[in-house]
């Protein structure tokens, strides 16, 4: 696999990229490259890594701090470990064994391999916990500020892809869904390549080192409402929408937990529904812990 970096004379730094595969990943890794760094990616094996990159790979397991520092580090020197990494579902033992624990075992391993820095992607949702992912996030966050490294937490508001899902729905002429009246929440989303941009300037930046980093998109806050709008006048069609009432979900959430009692599998779905029903009902913006509301 031939390398795309481009030529120079100084030493380039050599960063170790965990959760390559996914969207923010994948870009952050193209920014990684394109400013001359030398990158290397680890992923789970089996997983396949993506045409379009000419970068290394490296494959393992997060699970187990053995395969991180064999099959990862491989006893070699590395500038910097940067995790786009992050639990599938969110469920509890997903969300501890991936968003926790794998992170721990990857900060083991930087520590003993005598890595300096760590830049880590998490969410701007952490500030509000209420769910297990949240937690884990969390509980791993206050792991990597007290081990010594230099560290960059990083918490993005939403994706443009994360607010993309209706598209399909309102080009077949379907209409938009909202949660209540669509003004419950708002958001500044961020594009892929902003924020790959904005976790590789973490590497070099002083005033990015050794914080919390909340960031959003630009231009104002956006709410549900807005973007079905927005998208209806991109498509040419007249504004449809359907409005579900946030008590729907209180009522699965309900009887998921009442059948969790029997059906393990409930319990499980129960927690996404809780997810489904936090996004619904609360906005990806900075919150003020003071004044008790989102800043816009």
């Amino acid at each position: 696999m031939s390398e795309i970096y481009p030529d120079t004379s100084e030493a380039r730094k050599r960063i170790l990229v965990f959760g390559a595969t996914g969207t923010i990943g994948r870009a952050t890794v193209r920014a990684l490259a394109e400013r001359g760094y030398d990158v290397i990616c680890f992923a789970r094996t089996g997983a396949q890594p993506p045409h379009d990159m000419g970068h290394k790979f490296r494959f393992g397991d997060v699970t187990n701090v053995r395969s991180i520092a064999e099959n990862a580090l491989c006893g070699e020197q590395f500038d910097a470990i940067l995790s786009c990494m992050a639990s599938r579902t969110g469920t509890k033992e997903d969300a501890w064994a991936i968003d926790y624990q794998a992170h721990m075992n990857i900060l083991n391993a930087a520590r003993s391999a005598g890595v300096p820095q760590f830049i880590l992607l998490s969410a701007i949702c952490v500030q509000k916990p209420r769910l297990a992912f949240q937690y884990a996030k969390l509980e791993f966050e206050k792991a990597l500020m007290e081990s010594g490294l230099c560290y960059s937490i990083v918490r993005p508001t939403a994706f443009f892809k994360s607010l993309s899902g209706q598209v399909a729905r309102v080009q077949k002429g379907k209409a938009f869904l909202l949660f209540g009246d669509g003004k419950l929440t708002a958001c500044k989303p961020l594009s892929d390549d902003n924020l790959a941009n904005y976790l590789v300037d973490c590497i070099d930046t002083v005033e990015m080192q050794n914080a919390i980093l909340p960031i959003g998109g630009p231009g104002e806050a956006i709410t549900p409402l807005q973007q079905g709008n927005l998208l209806f006048e991109v498509v040419g069609r007249e504004p449809r929408f359907k409005h579900v009432p946030v008590r729907f979900l209180d009522l699965v959430i309900k009887i998921l937990d009442v059948a969790g009692y029997l059906v393990p599998a409930a319990r499980a779905k129960a927690e996404l529904a809780r997810i489904g029903r936090y996004y619904a009902t609360e906005s990806m913006l900075l919150w003020n812990s003071k004044t008790g509301s989102y800043e816009v």
